[in-house]
């Protein structure tokens, strides 16, 4: 069945990372979240240092490190989560990227605007302790 809309692995991985996160009352390290989301760990580093990279996790060294938030959970929302891995979210004005479109009205109407600006103002009006 052909889906509409659906995330990345990386993305899913970071917003799924981060609620985990924001539930412990501990570092997590890899190893756990990787388990506890059934992704691969090296995708799962990977993904969550691109988080720590951009200010939203600090991460620590050694037997006891691991990873937690650098703010409140109430303070971050999806939509940063989302576009540390994305990339910032870009309204296009047309959905299948022509230069020259031979039609005086667009065949779907720019509905896929609309669905983006919705996505991207449901992922900035949610915040991390939503879920917690």
């Amino acid at each position: 069945m052909a889906k509409i809309f659906a995330l990345t692995e990386a993305s899913s991985i970071a917003l799924h990372s981060m609620v985990i996160i924001a539930k412990s009352k501990e570092t997590l390290n890899v190893v756990k979240i990787s388990e506890v989301i059934g992704s691969s760990k090296h995708h799962v580093a990977k993904v969550l240092q691109r988080l720590v990279k951009d200010d939203l996790l600090d991460s620590f060294r050694g037997p006891f490190g691991g990873f937690i938030l650098k703010k409140e959970p109430k303070s971050i929302t999806l939509l940063e989560v989302y576009e540390s891995i994305e990339g910032r979210i870009e309204i296009a004005t047309c959905p299948v990227d022509k230069k020259i479109c031979p039609f005086k009205k667009c065949i779907i109407d720019n509905i896929g605007n609309q669905m983006t600006i919705d996505f991207r103002d449901y992922l900035k009006n949610q915040t991390l302790d939503l879920y917690m």
